[in-house]
């Protein structure tokens, strides 16, 4: 029988398996650790703090911790008002949260509120055990995980008896007394600052460490948590030394085992990557350990700290020792490195000495590339130097290629065959590019479909070229329904080889959900990045593992199908007029919206690829090679900044190809038109008069039920009723096609980094041009913020009033209101840009959408809704009710189909 696992929830689950070694637990909403986020709360803006939480969860916190404690703030009341409004946006709820305070009626306020099952930080002994037993009997009760602290009546603990002692006897007072499950219990055995120059201090980190230790192997099921900053505060203010103590610090914790902490991820630097004189005077600092020459650790560390104050670290040399070794080895290092300046030669003089041009890829090369899987899979190497090896070894095969097909001998024997397709109606490829790349570095072979495949091209060439999986991808939501599709026909086919499914809009819930249970011959599996491909690809293959992990795989499904029901059931929604009648309430009595400078159409020209740089925001950049964190304090990132560095640098050397030789031809057209708002649809009329309708858009209302003040929102909420003049904008840019051949040159020459790199910087074109025009909008076309002076970089923040909502994203999921939208702009001739039959945009780079510009108006998700709004949706478009199911299927709180079909099940 497996262990119990500590099991979270937001609106999506979170399960703490051995697959992950460490969760990083968001800081950046907490009053006590950001004074950015201190200073909205206290402003009491909500909106803009909400992002903050929305960033944390897009960078990729596992769980967001939310703290209120500040002396000028009402706690309890900002506790509620916050999380509540979190619960209304499910782009940040479907992370768990966790409620952390000083006070236990601040935390049970944030119990009464959070949605799924959350963290409570903290409970301790320090008040009695009756006390301790009444918070853990209420955090029991109202099924949320426990973080408890090192602390008792006498104190916090500070050595490793006192820390051993204080778990012990609170993980038997909760197990015994209290019936709290063990894998919720989470201990803080408490971090001290050492190298403080006082003796005492000096055996923290070991304390803190070996209590780790002990707690894991005697407790059995419960995890360990720490608050990392404080080991380093006697070095605040010499940032790397700092950054190498916390990653040296949780080397050795995560070790023994230390699985989840409050950590800055922009912070963290590579073990293996910090100058070797100051990871070892930091090792005998935390593992309290004389210096090998002698002398005092905290001494040592701080002679060396001396050298990286002001973060003055010394410059690199391009080193070529490297070349003198033996060629196997020299292949070895190009692969790790992704160097391609001597690859050729270096692969001819290994087949020359070769028996075979085939025991070269065999040999070296394939031995090259384990090293390369075995430090990615380590967490040593990301993605960017993964895609850069593959580079590399696709130039050293193609110098042997000639001499094999000369000597007429047969390709190496793979790892076994993949299929990959982006789905029927899309266009996006970046990841299932990527997630090929690093297959195929593994000696997988690789029938790569492209995109917008029809399901029958896909079954045909499984079934022809008999392979061993299918992956999928998609990016829209229409995708999805796609996917379902495809697994109800390998079920009717007799296909029984494993589906891969992967995608933005992807996840487990809808894979467990949806898709496994039509595809009951094999195995649909939810991979969410390339970094668990191979792993997810190993044990399918594996003759010994692949029955026990599909075993695995379907009893966590089942379970997360079962969860999803539960908690779809638990939640209350509104009927659709109660729903109206919470509706935002805008005063119109005194509004006088601008008029804007044209209404109808106009293309807008004479585009420079180098102004529109100025606009790229990096940050979703990196996210598409799997680098999370925010730019620019991603490329100081101790775990992945070098890596990053690297990435924007090869970034900025494309950037000046792009501009320089005009690589890309970016289009766009805007247009406005008279609107009004008329129930829930957005009328646009042909003129100023306002008495020939032109076209109607169709909005979506939330159901969520909703506490206190908050509305139920729909986007039509925000422009002004019939009396009232008001305006409605609309735009589709693109940064062109000549990214898609661009990208397959480089592929035919082999260069899959290259041809990754082009999209991803051409996507980064088109977001660039969307901001970019939307400052042109406010400041000319419209005219409503003419006396805007905001930089590029800081319109990331949208400081500004109004706002750009798209078609198929949360606050409108119906992605055919883009047929309405291209229609009025007459798109495609005026860009080129096309609508697939599931409405994705060709080409991929391209954004279009909405302008609302009332200063009230904010972003939001509509979430579920029920079967009275859909059919009331459906008459107001005009269309049958199953035609909206279909668009609407992500969103649906219910199973299509009549009540009585459904009843009678």
């Amino acid at each position: 029988m497996s262990d119990p696992l500590l099991r979270l929830s937001g609106l999506e689950p979170f399960v703490l398996t051995k697959d992950i070694p460490f969760v990083n637990v968001g800081e950046r909403t907490n009053v006590t650790g950001s004074a950015k986020f201190r200073k909205l709360i206290t402003n009491r803006d909500y909106a803009t703090a909400l992002d903050v939480a929305r960033d944390q969860v897009e960078n990729g916190a596992q769980i967001i911790d939310v703290n209120m404690d500040e002396g000028l703030i009402d706690s309890k009341q900002a506790m509620i008002d916050f999380l509540n409004l979190v619960a209304a946006e499910p782009d940040i709820a479907r992370v768990p949260v966790m409620i952390d305070s000083s006070k236990w009626e601040v935390i049970e306020a944030g119990l009464q509120c959070v949605q799924g099952k959350p963290v409570v930080n903290s409970i301790s002994l320090k008040e009695g055990e009756a006390a301790f037993v009444h918070q853990a009997s209420l955090c029991l009760a109202y099924g949320a995980a426990v973080v408890v602290m090192a602390f008792d009546e006498q104190g916090q603990a500070d050595s490793f008896e006192r820390k051993t002692e204080i778990c012990a006897r609170a993980y038997k007072i909760l197990t015994k007394d209290v019936g709290f499950p063990p894998e919720d219990i989470i201990f803080d055995p408490n971090v001290f600052a050492v190298a403080t120059g006082i003796e005492e201090h000096d055996n923290y980190g070991v304390d803190f460490i070996e209590a780790t230790r002990w707690i894991r192997q005697n407790l059995p099921h419960c995890h360990i948590s720490g608050g990392v900053s404080n080991l380093s505060f006697s070095f605040r203010g010499n940032e790397p030394v700092r950054e190498a103590m916390h990653a040296v610090f949780l080397y050795h914790a995560i070790k023994v085992g230390m699985d989840m902490g409050i950590v800055n991820a922009g912070q963290l630097a590579v073990y293996d990557q910090i100058d070797p004189d100051l990871r070892e005077a930091c090792e005998d600092v935390v593992l309290n350990r004389a210096p090998a020459n002698g002398g005092n650790a905290t001494e040592n560390l701080l002679d060396i700290a001396e050298r990286y104050k002001g973060d003055k670290r010394e410059e690199k040399k391009r080193d070529l020792a490297w070349r003198e070794w033996p060629v196997e080895k020299r292949l070895e290092h190009a692969l790790v490195n992704g160097i391609t300046e001597f690859v050729e030669d270096d692969t001819e003089e290994a087949r020359v000495a070769a028996e075979k041009p085939l025991d070269v890829i065999e040999g070296p090369l394939m031995a090259g590339m384990n090293v390369v899987g075995d430090l990615f899979g380590a967490g040593k190497m990301f993605l960017p130097q993964v895609v850069k090896s593959a580079r590399v070894m696709k130039q050293a095969v193609g110098v042997l290629l000639p001499y094999m097909e000369a000597e007429k001998e047969g390709q190496r024997e793979s790892a076994g065959r993949v299929l990959m397709a982006t789905v029927k109606g899309d266009v996006h490829d970046i990841g299932k590019n990527i997630v090929g790349v690093v297959l195929a570095c593994n000696n997988y072979e690789i029938i790569d479909l492209g995109v917008m495949v029809p399901p029958q091209k896909i079954l045909e060439e499984a079934k022809a070229r008999n392979v061993d999986i299918i992956g999928l991808s998609g990016l829209i939501t229409p995708s999805l329904d796609e996917m379902v599709h495809l697994a109800t026909e390998l079920e009717r086919e007799g296909f029984d080889v494993p589906l891969l499914i992967g995608g933005a809009t992807t996840s487990k819930v809808h894979t467990a959900v949806k898709i496994a249970p039509q595809y009951s011959k094999s195995q649909a599996i939810y991979v969410t990045d390339a970094s668990r491909a191979v792993g997810v690809v190993s044990s399918l293959l594996s003759k010994t593992q692949k029955q026990p992990y599909i075993d695995g795989i379907r009893a966590e499904y089942s379970e997360v199908a079962e969860r999803h029901e539960r908690a779809e059931r638990a939640k209350q929604r509104l009927p659709l007029a109660a729903a109206r009648a919470n509706a935002m309430k805008i005063d119109w009595s005194d509004y006088a919206a601008t008029e804007p400078a044209f209404t109808g159409p106009k293309v807008v020209e004479n585009w420079d690829l180098a102004e529109i740089s100025r606009y790229i925001d990096w940050t979703p950049f990196f996210q598409t090679w799997e680098l999370k964190g925010v730019y620019p304090r991603i490329l100081e990132h101790e775990t992945y900044g070098e890596a990053a560095r690297n990435l924007f640098a090869d970034a900025q050397a494309m950037l000046q190809r792009i501009i320089g030789e005009s690589w890309f031809g970016p289009r766009a057209v805007v247009g406005f038109w008279p609107a009004n708002a008329v129930g829930d649809d957005i009328r646009l009329f042909k003129d100023g008069s306002r008495t020939e309708t032109l076209a109607t858009l169709h909005t979506l209302r939330q159901q969520t039920s909703k506490r206190k003040d908050s509305p139920n929102l729909a986007l039509a909420d925000f422009v002004a009723p019939e009396g009232t003049p008001d305006w409605v904008g609309g735009f589709v840019v693109t940064a062109g096609p000549e990214e898609v051949e661009i990208a397959k040159k480089f592929e035919a020459d082999g260069d899959d980094y290259a041809a990754i790199m082009v999209k991803a910087l051409a996507d980064r074109f088109a977001e660039a041009m969307a901001e970019m025009l939307h400052e042109r909008v406010r400041r000319q076309h419209w005219g409503y913020g003419k006396g805007e002076a905001f930089a590029p970089q800081e319109l990331i923040g949208e400081p500004y009033d109004g706002i750009r909502p798209a078609p198929g994203y949360p606050a409108q999921p119906d992605h055919t209101e883009k047929q309405t939208l291209f229609d009025l702009l007459d798109a495609k001739a005026t860009t080129g840009v096309e609508l697939t039959e599931s409405m994705a945009m060709w080409p991929g780079s391209s954004v279009s959408g909405l302008y609302i510009g009332h200063p009230d108006s904010y972003y939001f998700g509509v979430a579920k809704v029920e079967r009275d709004q859909v059919e009331d949706y459906a008459a107001r478009k005009g269309i049958d009710v199953e035609e909206a199911e279909r668009w609407l299927a992500p969103i649906l709180n219910y199973r299509p189909g009549s009540a009585a079909a459904i009843a009678a099940e």
